[in-house]
């Protein structure tokens, strides 16, 4: 199955399973053209047992039924062009979300018109991207949109369902080189963890916990996830078994780049601008976001592995300078 192919099927099963009322069809969905279709959807079926009491038992997959050809041969006409138009404008919201520089908001877009748009006519894709680029938080966004297109989506049942879908998967979005590690993409990452929900546990650097199909993270592992993980290949690695890093002066001397590492003597943290910082918290059980202020963050630091632009190579040579012209 092509990468195109796949992103497509995502985008239908983001499409089915992100709203409640849509679930049960796709149940209706599989019994009509093979039980293979939650794999084609690229979702484990697992992952449909962690909704309320519902029990799922994986089917036995014909794998030469993984292609889009296959799939469409089973539905009818009317099914047919109802997916080719999700395909399409499932690709024109990316390409606006893209365009309007929000491109890590794309899933979220894509749900949201999936899930709320279907009464919505003359739909401009470029106008609806524009409604995530100038929003500051989601509660605006929501907000916005229902103002803007006559609808009445409920902030909070929304937010349930777009941790739950964001959970499921990694964000591929979120990514603005994929072909190196780098301190704007470790920060996006630490981002993307609160978003999506993550928990703590010991040992996990953003897998899944086979039992209750959660990702998790411990106060390192939220670090060593983003070092470990191939986005290509969208599997985690094993190069980095330990978080190396090196102090490099007080909070107060840090640099405003997102992507540094703030310590406080025992844990970690990522600062994700806009003064705060996202770190995986032993106390709470899962990723927490604050202010800077709010933690007893007494340094920064740089983290092996990770790339760091020219700002906060400048800031540790002058750190050296003063500490030098002191001795």
């Amino acid at each position: 199955m092509s990468a195109a192919v796949g992103a497509a099927l995502k985008k239908i099963a983001i499409y089915i399973l992100g709203d409640k009322d849509k679930r049960g069809k796709l149940f209706v969905l599989i019994g009509s053209i093979a039980a293979g279709f939650l794999g084609l959807m690229c979702l484990p079926v697992a992952v449909l047992s962690s909704m309320g009491s519902m029990e799922v038992e994986p089917p036995e997959i014909d794998k030469s039924l993984f292609n889009e050809s296959a799939i469409m041969a089973g539905l009818s006409s009317e099914q047919q062009e109802q997916i080719t138009n999700i395909q399409n404008q499932g690709q024109a919201i990316e390409d606006a979300i893209t365009s309007a520089g929000v491109r890590s908001q794309t899933i979220k877009a894509q749900l949201i018109y999936m899930s709320y748009f279907e009464d919505v006519q003359n739909f401009n894709a470029e106008s609806y991207a524009n409604l995530f680029a100038v929003a500051p938080n989601d509660s605006d966004l929501i907000a916005a949109i229902n103002s803007t297109y006559g609808l009445e989506i409920d902030y909070d049942e929304f937010m349930r369902t777009y941790t739950w879908v964001m959970n499921s998967t990694i964000n591929e979005y979120m990514f603005s080189d994929e072909s190196t590690k780098n301190c704007t993409d470790l920060a996006a990452w630490a981002e993307n963890a609160y978003v999506s929900g993550w928990g703590y546990m010991n040992g996990f650097i953003g897998e899944r916990n086979e039992a209750d199909r959660i990702r998790y993270a411990d106060n390192a592992g939220l670090m060593l996830g983003y070092l470990n993980y191939n986005p290509e290949e969208k599997a985690f690695g094993s190069s980095y078994n330990t978080l190396i890093y090196t102090e490099q002066g007080s909070v107060d001397s840090m640099p405003e780049v997102a992507g540094i590492g703030l310590f406080d003597g025992n844990q970690h943290s990522i600062y994700v601008g806009n003064g705060e910082v996202v770190y995986s918290s032993e106390a709470v059980g899962y990723i927490v976001k604050e202010p800077v202020s709010n933690g007893g963050w007494s340094s920064w630091c740089t983290y092996e592995g990770v790339d760091y632009p020219q700002e906060v190579t400048d800031a540790i040579e002058s750190l050296k300078e003063d500490s030098s012209s002191e001795n």
